[in-house]
């Protein structure tokens, strides 16, 4: 899908979650067409004229200014990461020259650094959420059945959100397993939005739409978000029930490059329940 088609379905969808009356507008009676603001409501609050907002919302004003988007923002009542999404389909980066793609690569300190954290459970994702590289601790956590050796080939590199929705496994792995889709999928919008039209991110998006209807009904909701600390119940096959908190940092020095820490409150029996799984994990 073309940004201006993506920028269009997003502001379609924060209209269609608005109610009138959340807004201060006042309603006179008599039957509405379209659920949430409509254009002209929201050309209104934002202080701009109707044909304008149209234009933004069908990708035809590039060089709409800060205030304008400021305000379009304001009225969707949009997040600090909604408002980020906005902006970059707002101002699509000129298309890049397309070259052959290279498998990406993990730094020779990146992979000392996973390592050498052992007993913890560790992930490294690549820029649209395949795995790079994996502790035996971050392998036996999330893909105990998979090839352990499998990030070390780029053609089968295991990806977090095709796990998530094409494998029965994964999908019996999280306790809550709608709520961790749904936020991977807001994840993989705000990618969209960073890299548009590319070949591969839309490969992966068109293998997961055809092949689960969850992800396409999901998709279709254009929700947005990142990932951050969040703290998810695992049902394990191995060593049973545990509460981790997942921590995400980027490498600033390997664009889209993301580090997953997975952590048990000290004490709890999620840490004793980690530990086994450390104790099976030794060779």
């Amino acid at each position: 899908m073309s940004t201006q088609a993506e920028l269009g379905e997003f502001l379609r969808s924060r209209r269609a979650r608005l109610r009138p009356e959340d807004t201060g507008l006042t309603l006179y009676g008599g039957r509405r067409r379209v659920p949430g603001l409509r254009r002209e409501e929201l050309a209104q609050l934002a202080g701009v004229s109707v044909g304008y907002y149209t234009r933004l919302e069908q990708g035809q004003s590039p060089n709409a200014s800060d205030a304008v988007l400021d305000a379009v923002a304001r009225v969707l009542r949009l997040d600090d990461v909604e408002r980020g999404h906005l902006f970059a389909l707002a101002r699509p980066k000129p298309p890049e020259q397309r070259r052959p793609a290279r498998p990406e690569r993990v730094r020779p300190g990146v992979r000392t650094m996973i390592d050498a954290l052992g007993d913890v459970p560790v992930v490294l994702m690549g820029r649209f959420l395949d795995v790079l590289a994996w502790n035996p601790m971050g392998h036996a956590l999330l893909a105990g059945h998979a090839d352990p050796a499998a990030p070390e080939r780029p053609r089968d590199r295991p990806n977090i959100a095709r796990l998530l929705f094409l494998d029965p496994h994964t999908r019996e792995l999280y306790a809550d397993w709608t709520r961790k889709a749904r936020a991977t999928v807001a994840d993989l919008r705000i990618i969209a939005g960073r890299h548009p039209g590319d070949p591969e991110l839309n490969r992966l998006i068109g293998e997961l739409t055809v092949g689960s209807q969850d992800f396409a009904r999901m998709w279709a909701a254009h929700t947005v978000g990142d990932c951050g600390t969040d703290v998810r119940t695992y049902r394990h096959p191995l060593v049973g029930t545990m509460d981790l908190a997942a921590e995400f940092m980027a490498l600033p020095r390997d664009e889209g490059q993301r580090i997953a820490v997975f952590t048990a409150e000290p004490g709890s029996p999620s840490a004793a329940a980690l530990a086994l799984l450390a104790d099976l994990t030794r060779p």
